[in-house]
This record gives C-alpha cells, sequence and structure tokens, in this order.
C-alpha cells in the first residue's frame, strides 16, 4: 500500500486540492435551487472535483521508459 502511494503521490495530493476546491466552490458559489447535479450538493461536488484535481495533476507525472 505504501508503495502505491508514492508512485501516485501526484494524484492523490491533485485528488486532495481538487476536493477541498470544490468544497470551497459548493459553498461560495453552489446552487441556490439545489437542482444542479454537480453543485447542489457537498458530496457531489467534493467527489467531482477532486477526481478532476487527481486527472490534472496525474498528466504532469512521469512515466519510466522501458
Amino acid at each position: 500500500m505504501k508503495n502505491w502511494m508514492l508512485k501516485n503521490k501526484l494524484m492523490l495530493i491533485g485528488a486532495a486540492v481538487g476536493a477541498i476546491g470544490g468544497y470551497i466552490y459548493y459553498a461560495q458559489v453552489g446552487c441556490i435551487t439545489g437542482t444542479c447535479a454537480i453543485t447542489g450538493s457537498p458530496v457531489n461536488s467534493t467527489a467531482y472535483f477532486a477526481m478532476m484535481g487527481a486527472l490534472a495533476f496525474g498528466a504532469f507525472k512521469k512515466e519510466k521508459a522501458k
């Protein structure tokens, strides 16, 4: 498990940054009516932004040549 975390630390950091950003976005902007699919719920907003953060930060991961 520790080895996997070390290999994917950039994606994990991205997920954490995205989750924090997603919750802040929900709290500050959100959705007034509550009918928005992503920003209408703090769980959905946090999960979506965590996934986007992991994908964005994961794009900078260097792959080893075989």
